[in-house]
C-alpha cells in the first residue's frame, strides 16, 4: 500500500471510529454504522407498557379505548393513550438503568403551551429539560408547521417528534404537567436503549425563555455554568411594529467574556441560514423551509380579525458546528428592525426560546417558570 492510500485509510479509520464505538454501545447509530451489532437491549415505553419492560406490552385488559376494543379483548389496542385532568402530573418515564433515550413521538391533543415537559437525570431534584412540550418541539404557537430537521420532526396532523440522544448513567425520570383547565390527551412513545455510558457523555439540558416583550430590545436565552455544547436554537417571535423585524444579531457570550462576545452574528435571518428577510424573490412573500439543520418553518399572517400581528417560528441546530464552553456560556440576541432614515428600531417584540445543549452535571438553577398567564399566547 502506497503513502497516498495509507493516509486515506488513516483518516476514514479516524472518521469512522467514534461512530463505530457509539454503536458498539448502542448510542445514536447512524447510517454510517447502522450495520454494526451491538449487545445494547432496545426498549419502549407507551400507555400500552408505562414501564417499558420486556415481554409487557399491550396486556392491558381496561382502558380508555376499552370500549373500541370490547369485541376484541386483551392485546387489541386497549389503551393506546392517557388523559391528564387539569392542575396534575403525568409519569411519562421512570427507567432505573443505564441507557439512552433514542426516540420520542407524541401527539398531544389540547393547548401545547399549556402542557411542560420536565426531564430529570440520575436522580437529580432540578430538571434539565423544562419547557413547554410545543416550543420543545418547535410548535411554541400551538399551531401545526411541517419540520424536517435532523433532530425534530413534525408531521400531519401533530406529531411531534424528537431524535435528540440523550444518555443517562442511573435514571431517566420524565413529567408531563397540565397546566390548563382542560383535560389533555396525550398518545405517546418513547423509545430508548439499556447500555452502558461512556465517561465523557454529557447530560442533554433544554430551556425554555420568554421576554414579552423584550426589555432594552435584548433576549437572554441562555446563562449556563460547566462544561458542555450549546446545540440549538428554537425561537417563536412575535412582532409588535410593521416593517422588517430581524436584524438583531446573536451573541455567545464563552468563559468569561465581559461586555464583547466571542461569536457575534451578522442578523436575525442571517443566523437561522437564511437571507434577505426570509423573502420569495418572485412572490414577495416570506419563503417558508424546513432543513435538517435550520428553517422558518412557521409563518403565521394575520386574519384580518383577531390575529392581528404576524407570528414566526424558527429553528438552527448546531449539529455540524457546536459551540463549545469550559466553564460558561450566555446567549442573547438583539430584537432589532428598521426606523425612518436607515436607522435600526429597538423593538419590543415578544420573543420566546428553547435553548437545547449537552453539559456536565449540576447545571445551573434554572430561572424560574413562567406562570400559565406567562404563558399564554395572546
Amino acid at each position: 500500500m502506497n503513502l497516498k492510500n495509507k493516509l486515506a485509510l488513516a483518516i476514514a479509520c479516524l472518521l469512522i471510529a467514534p461512530a463505530v464505538f457509539a454503536q458498539d454501545n448502542g448510542l445514536n447509530p447512524s447510517l454510517s454504522n447502522i450495520f454494526m451489532l451491538s449487545n445494547a437491549q432496545t426498549r419502549s415505553i407507551s400507555p400500552e407498557n408505562p414501564t417499558g419492560e420486556k415481554g409487557k406490552g399491550g396486556m392491558s385488559v381496561a382502558g380508555n379505548a376499552k370500549d373500541a376494543a370490547r369485541d376484541l379483548g386483551q392485546g387489541w389496542k386497549m389503551n393506546p393513550y392517557i388523559n391528564i385532568p387539569p392542575g396534575t402530573t403525568y409519569t411519562l418515564a421512570d427507567i432505573n438503568a443505564s441507557g439512552e433515550l433514542q426516540h420520542m413521538w407524541m401527539t398531544p391533543v389540547g393547548n401545547w403551551r399549556f402542557l411542560v415537559l420536565r426531564i430529570y437525570w440520575d436522580g437529580e431534584t432540578d430538571p434539565s429539560v423544562e419547557v413547554p412540550l410545543g416550543d420543545f418541539f418547535c410548535m411554541g404557537w400551538s399551531k401545526f408547521a411541517q419540520i424536517s430537521s435532523m433532530p425534530v420532526t413534525v408531521n400531519p396532523g401533530s406529531a411531534l417528534n424528537c431524535y435528540w440522544p440523550m444518555p443517562f448513567r442511573k435514571q431517566c425520570h420524565m413529567t408531563l404537567q397540565n397546566i390548563s383547565t382542560d383535560t389533555a390527551t396525550l398518545y405517546y412513545q418513547i423509545d430508548y436503549t439499556l447500555t452502558d455510558v461512556p465517561k465523557d457523555a454529557a447530560y442533554f439540558c433544554a430551556q425554555f425563555r420568554r421576554s414579552n416583550p423584550t426589555k432594552g430590545s435584548i433576549h437572554t436565552l441562555l446563562e449556563a455554568k460547566g462544561k458542555g455544547q450549546y446545540v440549538g436554537t428554537y425561537m417563536a417571535i412575535g412582532v409588535n411594529n410593521n416593517g422588517w423585524w430581524g436584524e438583531g444579531e446573536i451573541k455567545f457570550f464563552i468563559d468569561g467574556d465581559g461586555k464583547f462576545p466571542t461569536i457575534n452574528g451578522t442578523g436575525t435571518e442571517d443566523y437561522f441560514l437564511g437571507s434577505y428577510n426570509f423573502e420569495n424573490q418572485t412572490t414577495h412573500q416570506y419563503q417558508e423551509y424546513t432543513t435538517p439543520y435550520s428553517g422558518l418553518a412557521q409563518v403565521i399572517k394575520p386574519d384580518g380579525l383577531y390575529i392581528s400581528q404576524e407570528r414566526f417560528g424558527l429553528y438552527r441546530w448546531h449539529i455540524q458546528d457546536p459551540i463549545r464552553f469550559d466553564k460558561d456560556l450566555k446567549v442573547t440576541i438583539e430584537d432589532l428592525g428598521w426606523r425612518d432614515g436607515g436607522r435600526y428600531l429597538q423593538q419590543h417584540s415578544d420573543i420566546s426560546t428553547v435553548s437545547f445543549w449537552y453539559q456536565t452535571g449540576p447545571h445551573a438553577p434554572f430561572p424560574k417558570f413562567p406562570t400559565k398567564d406567562e404563558l399564554e399566547i395572546n
